[in-house]
């Protein structure tokens, strides 16, 4: 999945991709221990795409943050 699409969901469209992901990655490794899946590099793949979800949840509270800072900032300035 490119960073793009990611971006352009909304808090709770990525919180939901990140549980679909997660859940998605404990069935391919279970299939992985019980020599049932085909395409190993789908893990490498999954988990990639659950820290590109994480990375830009992160990346919006702290934005959310420097903004309350802000405005806190300017309340006490005046």
């Amino acid at each position: 999945m490119k960073i793009e699409q990611i971006r352009d969901k909304s808090d709770e469209e990525l919180v939901q991709l990140q549980r679909n992901l997660q859940e998605e990655l404990f069935n391919l490794r279970f299939q992985l221990v019980s020599r049932q899946l085909e395409n190993p590099l789908r893990i490498r793949m999954v988990r990639r795409d659950i820290s590109r979800v994480k990375t830009i949840i992160r990346e919006r509270e702290l934005a959310t943050g420097k903004q309350a800072e802000t405005a806190a900032e300017g309340i006490e300035s005046s």
